[in-house]
């Protein structure tokens, strides 16, 4: 690392593939990073619309072991090596618990936690073999909590900050980071149904200490953080953004 620590977060000349990326926080953290320098490809199902910053899309549903491994392959056939993986796709499905379908689970628990552990895999094994690269998964508050009809999505995100440590613990001392993001209430994604809600919106606002809801850009600075330099002692961490939601 650069003795600048202004450097320390430069990301230029690194690859980075995030998923999810073609709209909300996903979208967030991949203009972030391209605005940081690195050469970003989204791997989504559809492109990303009226983009600012240069990106690359390959459409991909992550939900698909195959679609995942074609992405990863495709990426590294074209750019050679990925620096950095950020897992942002995701979705939301709400049941009350005695009513929640398990076909809805599967695919929650699919697309958030297992996937997570393919892409780690697949992009893994040239980071451990140069011994560098970043693995960024995105969790949630919910990492941390319960929540209300939301048990697959919470058990999903309390499952990426397991596993975040785990990978941890065996390639930390081989030179690659992984590390997760735990955004609390954002005015887009996954948040911006509930904070739409009459009843719902009005108590989660009044709950947040910073006083209002998370703009889409304020989570590039964290992803920013544990894609580059300045993160390089930072290992099998969730990094939350919350507006200070957890310390109420």
């Amino acid at each position: 690392m650069s003795g600048n620590a202004a450097n320390s977060f430069d990301l230029t000349g690194k690859i980075a593939l995030v998923t999810g990326g073609s709209r909300g926080l996903g979208l967030a953290v991949a203009r972030g990073l391209a605005h940081a320098g690195a050469q970003v490809t989204v791997g989504a199902r559809t492109a990303p619309t009226s983009v600012d910053f240069p990106i690359d899309h390959l459409s991909a549903d992550l939900s698909l072991a195959t679609e995942r491994a074609t992405l990863v392959e495709r990426v590294l056939q074209k750019k050679q090596r990925i620096d950095i993986l950020f897992h942002a796709a995701g979705q939301q499905i709400r049941h009350r618990a005695e009513a929640f379908p398990l076909t809805d689970w599967d695919a929650l628990i699919s697309l958030h936690l297992t996937a997570a552990m393919h892409l780690s895999q697949l992009v893994a094994i040239p980071m451990l073999e140069r011994q560098s690269g970043k693995i960024i998964h995105m969790s949630s508050i919910l990492g941390f909590q319960g929540g209300l009809t939301v048990p697959a999505y919470a058990a999903a995100k309390h499952g990426l900050v397991g596993l975040v440590k785990a990978l941890s613990n065996e390639w930390a001392s081989r030179g690659v980071n992984v590390n997760a993001l735990a955004p609390g209430y954002f005015a887009t994604g996954v948040g911006e149904a509930v904070l739409a809600d009459p009843v719902r919106g009005p108590q989660i606002l009044s709950r947040i200490p910073a006083g209002r809801a998370g703009h889409a850009d304020e989570i590039a600075g964290a992803a920013v953080f544990l894609a580059s330099d300045a993160s390089n002692y930072v290992h099998g961490h969730t990094l939350v953004v919350d507006g200070g939601w957890l310390g109420r």
